[in-house]
């Protein structure tokens, strides 16, 4: 019988009440298990060993937050007062993304895990896209409901030869948009693999990876049964997942 592979979540810290907690989102937990079981890795980063995490687990799933990558991290400015920030998962996250490369374990980076994958790579973030350059506002309406919020918002066009056609996406989906930050300088080593109608970079694999290695931009995890473009790349996820937990 094929080992079930186990597929490690990452958490953002909440405090609630006089307590931190480490949490996931439902929406990322459901569909990564379509890639295996579920298994939430707590924001730890000093008493997490990567190593012995990456020799325990057959894929990784980055996942989007309300926290944004703390800008120390791409060497940016500070960010605006209020600005939501998790230095704990930072601490994960960050040396994670590229030691599970590194070590063949398919990773897939969502939102905020796609902006960690980009900085992880030596890359730098817009901290406000509506503000830089010709991009538009790429947020959602706070006053709309949420199914409006994640609804289907802008193209996405898919570069020819990469992942996402691999995958099985045409040259042309419809993506949801959903966020505030996003890629100002490429990460080494990444390949463009999707952009925004205004340029944005909405997607990137890693390119000379041993495993699946894809980040995007929106959040494919939301009623991603109901898209089958959004499935189709959890679905090369947790082959991938497989693979790594057949070979373990």
């Amino acid at each position: 019988m094929p080992r079930v592979p186990l597929i490690g979540v990452s958490a953002c810290t909440r405090q609630i009440g006089h307590h931190s907690f480490h949490i996931a989102g439902d929406k990322y937990l459901r569909a990564a298990a379509i890639a295996g079981i579920p298994l939430v890795i707590p924001a730890l980063g000093d008493l997490i060993d990567p190593g012995t995490l990456l020799d325990s687990v057959d894929g990784l799933l980055f996942t989007g937050s309300p926290s944004n990558v703390e800008p120390h991290h791409y060497g940016g400015a500070a960010s605006a007062e209020g600005t939501p920030h998790d230095p704990s998962r930072d601490s994960l996250t960050l040396p994670l993304i590229r030691a599970a490369v590194d070590a063949g374990v398919p990773v897939f980076g969502v939102c905020r895990g796609f902006q960690e994958m980009n900085v992880a790579f030596g890359g730098s973030l817009h901290q406000k896209v509506h503000e830089a350059g010709p991009y538009k506002d790429h947020r959602e309406r706070a006053e709309d409901p949420v199914e409006v919020q994640y609804g289907l918002s802008h193209p996405l066009h898919v570069q020819p030869g990469g992942l996402l056609e691999r995958l099985g996406l045409p040259a042309t989906i419809e993506v949801n948009s959903v966020h505030g930050q996003g890629v100002e300088r490429l990460g080494h080593g990444l390949r463009i693999e999707g952009l925004a109608p205004d340029g944005l970079i909405e997607a990137f694999s890693v390119e000379g990876s041993r495993a699946f290695a894809l980040g995007v931009q929106w959040h494919p995890e939301w009623k991603v049964h109901e898209h089958p473009y959004y499935l189709a790349l959890f679905e090369g996820f947790a082959r991938a997942c497989q693979e790594r937990a057949e070979r373990r």
